[in-house]
């Protein structure tokens, strides 16, 4: 374990992560912090915990939605592969 910092809306958080994590890590909490300054930015009478929760909603929601892609591309490469399977068999049994 590697002990890091990162920066999120001008706060070093510490944080322990594995050695072959550590710039993962990093690109993530910039990604975090990104976001999180974008969403103060355009909630400026909100409260930093307001715009926080906002977009780690909208961080879980793009999660969620390429967890859904991923599903329904697995769904449709099996399906294929089905009919890939079906067909060379349908060959197969025309040669013998």
């Amino acid at each position: 374990m590697q002990a890091i910092k990162v920066t999120i809306l001008g706060k070093q958080i510490p944080l322990k992560v594995e050695d072959g994590e550590v710039e993962s890590m990093k690109r993530i909490a910039d990604f975090v912090d990104e976001k999180f300054k974008l969403y103060r930015q355009e909630l400026t009478n909100q409260p930093d915990s307001t715009a926080m929760i906002l977009a780690s909603l909208s961080i879980a929601g793009e999660l969620f939605e390429l967890r859904q892609e991923i599903r329904e591309y697995e769904d449709s490469e099996g399906e294929l592969m089905k009919q890939v399977n079906s067909e060379m068999e349908k060959l197969i049994s025309d040669i013998s």
